[in-house]
């Protein structure tokens, strides 16, 4: 019966520790936080912590996952998934003098596309550059070699 008791609660201090973990499309909210703004594809939490606080928490918390970039920004830190997570940013800000402020958002098709879209233009942006630079070089080559020729025909004749 000792056993049975000391097995539920354990399981049960299990379980409450797992349920109190918090998080939004699998990614990790801190605890202290207030949520300002809460949609299926947005979270925005008000937290007592720093900024430096928050990024120690945000990088213990996802260091399991391989595809997790950390950008540092003037005014944020930047936290992107280039995996399958179902979330596509963090945003850390900085400067906030009560606590920082951290925005979760759901990765979607609109941005995807966007980066295919911008990528694709740029592709032939850079195509046409150097379309250009080749055409315009092209003519001053075909000039001069016409010219050296003319030079030297006369001095033949």
């Amino acid at each position: 019966m000792k056993k049975i008791i000391i097995l539920t609660l354990v399981f049960l201090l299990c379980l409450s520790v797992h349920s109190g973990a918090a998080d939004f499309l699998k990614a990790p909210v801190i605890s202290q936080g207030r949520v300002i703004l809460k949609t299926d594809s947005r979270l925005e939490v008000k937290t007592t912590l720093s900024h430096h606080e928050a990024l120690t928490f945000y990088k213990e918390a996802l260091k399991k996952y391989e595809d997790i970039k950390f950008r540092e920004w003037e005014d944020c830190t930047y936290i992107e998934d280039d995996g399958k997570l179902p979330w596509h940013s963090i945003t850390i800000s900085k400067g906030d003098k009560d606590g920082a402020t951290v925005i979760i958002m759901k990765d979607n098709w609109t941005w995807i596309i966007g980066t295919l879209i911008l990528r694709y233009i740029g592709v032939f942006s850079v195509l046409i550059v150097l379309y250009l630079g080749m055409s315009i070089s092209g003519r001053i080559i075909s000039r001069s070699i016409k010219r050296m020729e003319e030079k030297k025909q006369p001095a033949n004749g």
